[in-house]
């Protein structure tokens, strides 16, 4: 089913070679990306000999910094080009990560990582505002697609890498993954010279970030964030879940996360047609956040059943869950990029970016509370609250529409 998936997806791809060539460079990126995300807190803990809450804190404050910072990283991409930022950003990281090798004592690894979230949310504006600079309108949520495909690949490569040096489990293996990370940020940024050059978008009379003003789109964000937050149900909420209040086999939990990568790969470009305009694509999110809801309501039927039937639920609800998945994805990549001036594209995209952010911050403790602590009512008042808000975006996507075509007029006349 992977192979087959894989060649459909290989036919929907734009031809141009910058868009392959940025494919290519993500592919590199992702590698590295997955390798430390599985190996970040085990080298934290071993070998600089952090507390868990000492990294968990550590964690956070770089989530802080890169939120902070992600509608200004946007704006610089427009202002001076988003090629020369993802360049350099990447880059940067290089020896931001080589850094961690030599790191003593916590006050060194919390400004490590904290320069590093720096980068790291300046190269994720600017590789947005890149999509949209070297991709028209009309195929600029396919490429984004295909990049989550070619990310969900590579990084699964990188996790399974992670699992080898797990395997081995020296001190050696493990500082040997950050050279490696680092060498993948290097030659990503590297390559990013391949990619044409963006011309920069010239400032405009006025604040300088104008999607702070736009209260329609930033109202977008917010429920974009909320919604984004079903992100962790299987990451987070549903391993929980299954150990505590199921008696589903604990290799459940793998075969769902399984599931779920194979699907996205198979699914999420044919799940992006027809969303590159704002109205539909509010409507796909809607529909999304209506499979979403529906997932939530199978797993509730998961507790005080038999393992067999508690098994066959929780995979019945991963299916419904990752195809609003792929759907609300698609449909708030469209409407980010539909409702975005062109000439702001990059700070635009970073708060957008910032919404989702918000939602992985939040949803560990919010939606583990509810599965946990109130069970079967806590897996529907997530279904309620996944349909609402997803119920309110074509309103306020159409709210926003409505304000870009009256900022709009004045300018033509």
């Amino acid at each position: 089913m992977l192979k087959r998936g894989l060649s459909a997806l290989k036919g929907a791809v734009p031809e141009a070679p910058p868009v392959r060539t940025f494919l290519g460079i993500v592919l590199v990126l992702t590698l590295g990306q997955g390798l430390w995300m599985a190996l970040n807190a085990v080298y934290a803990t071993t070998v600089l000999g952090l507390s868990p809450g000492q990294f968990g804190v550590g964690v956070g404050i770089a989530a802080g910094v890169a939120l902070a910072l992600s509608t200004p990283a946007g704006h610089l991409a427009d202002r001076i080009g988003p090629r020369r930022v993802q360049m350099w950003s990447l880059v940067a990281m290089a020896p931001l990560s080589a850094a961690l090798l030599l790191v003593s004592g916590y006050s060194a690894y919390l400004v490590v990582i904290s320069v590093q979230a720096v980068a790291y949310s300046t190269s994720r504006s600017a590789r947005l505002a890149m999509i949209a600079g070297i991709a028209p309108p009309d195929q600029r949520v396919a490429v984004r697609a295909y990049v989550r495909t070619v990310s969900n690949v590579s990084a699964t490569v990188g996790a399974a890498l992670a699992g080898v040096l797990l395997t081995v489990g020296s001190e050696t293996a493990y500082r040997s993954a950050v050279l490696v990370v680092a060498f993948a940020y290097l030659a990503s940024g590297l390559l990013t010279l391949r990619l044409p050059a963006v011309s920069p978008r010239p400032a405009k009379p006025g604040p300088a970030l104008t999607v702070l003003r736009d209260r329609p789109f930033l109202a977008f964000v917010v429920l974009d964030g909320l919604l984004s937050m079903h992100n962790l149900l299987l990451e987070v909420v549903l391993p929980l879940w299954v150990l505590h209040r199921t008696g589903a086999p604990r290799w459940v939990i793998a075969g769902l996360l399984l599931l779920n990568t194979v699907l996205v790969v198979v699914l999420q470009v044919r799940a992006s047609r027809g969303t590159d305009e704002p109205g539909p694509a509010a409507r796909a999110a809607r529909g999304g956040a209506l499979c979403i809801a529906v997932a939530c309501v199978i797993f509730s039927l998961t507790e005080g059943v038999s393992a067999v039937t508690a098994s066959v639920l929780l995979f019945l609800g991963a299916i419904a869950h990752v195809l609003g998945e792929v759907r609300q994805a698609a449909g708030s990549w469209g409407i980010s990029f539909g409702l975005a001036p062109e000439d702001a594209q990059g700070q635009y995209q970073g708060t957008a970016s910032m919404g989702a952010d918000i939602g992985r911050m939040i949803a560990p403790a919010v939606l583990t509370w509810l599965a946990i602590e109130y069970g079967t009512f806590g897996w529907l008042v997530m279904a309620v609250g996944f349909a609402a808000v997803g119920a309110a975006l074509p309103p306020v996507v159409a709210w926003a529409a409505r304000r870009r075509t009256e900022r709009a007029v004045p300018t033509s006349a």
